[in-house]
């Protein structure tokens, strides 16, 4: 009686010991180094105390710096072939400026040649014994062509005689007595000036009229 009793405890017990029993199935991989010992290829990950929104902005803060620094990237490429284009049209349009210059200086002495021809004409009709008249016109017509390759240059003369007294264009070599409706205006002429454009390149030199003086009644 007893016996089978504790039999039947004992096969109770094995029972409630199977039922509580809880089974774990380690499904991580191992791998064998040359000693034969076994390493697991997993690390454990260390848990990230920091909040999710910690974490959100340190994202956005990268992505952000990551986007200035291609947008800079850009900008010194472009500064660069900017300065680059700069460099070449000033470059462009000083070798223009000199060419047109060069094109003036030679357009100017061209129109100087025929000044040149008209005088040697003239110093020949001297040296041939010619009249004086022959040599005054070959003068005449050499004057005549310095002053076209002037006009032709933008050069133009300085109005003066009978106009009022400029001291901006003219320069007072001298003043005369004259009648009052020549006073302070310019009688003579004694050098002409020139100007181009607004740019004046030589004052005429020239003389002014003044009033005549009364002279004192006498007692």
């Amino acid at each position: 009686m007893d016996s089978k009793k504790l039999t039947k405890d004992q096969n109770s017990e094995k029972q409630n010991d199977g039922v509580g029993e809880i089974r774990v199935t380690d499904r991580r991989r191992f791998q064998l180094d040359e000693k034969g010992n076994a390493s697991s290829n997993m690390t454990p990950e260390s848990p990230s105390l920091k909040p999710s929104y910690v974490e959100e902005l340190e994202t956005r803060t990268k992505a952000a710096e990551k986007s200035a620094l291609e947008v800079q990237s850009r900008f010194e490429k472009l500064r660069d072939r900017l300065r680059q284009e700069t460099d070449e049209t000033r470059q462009r349009l000083n070798r223009a400026a000199d060419e047109r210059a060069q094109r003036e200086k030679a357009d100017f002495i061209a129109g100087l040649l025929p000044v040149l021809d008209n005088l040697q004409r003239a110093t020949e009709a001297a040296d041939s014994g010619n009249s004086l008249d022959l040599i005054v016109e070959g003068v005449r017509r050499t004057a005549a062509s310095f002053e076209s390759a002037l006009a032709f240059a933008g050069v133009e003369p300085i109005e003066s005689v009978g106009q009022p007294f400029d001291p901006e264009l003219h320069e007072a070599v001298a003043t005369v007595e004259s009648e009052p409706e020549l006073e302070g205006k310019v009688v003579a002429e004694y050098a002409r000036g020139f100007k181009m454009g607004q740019l004046l390149l030589r004052p005429a030199r020239v003389k002014v009229g003044s009033a005549l003086k009364k002279k004192p009644a006498a007692n």
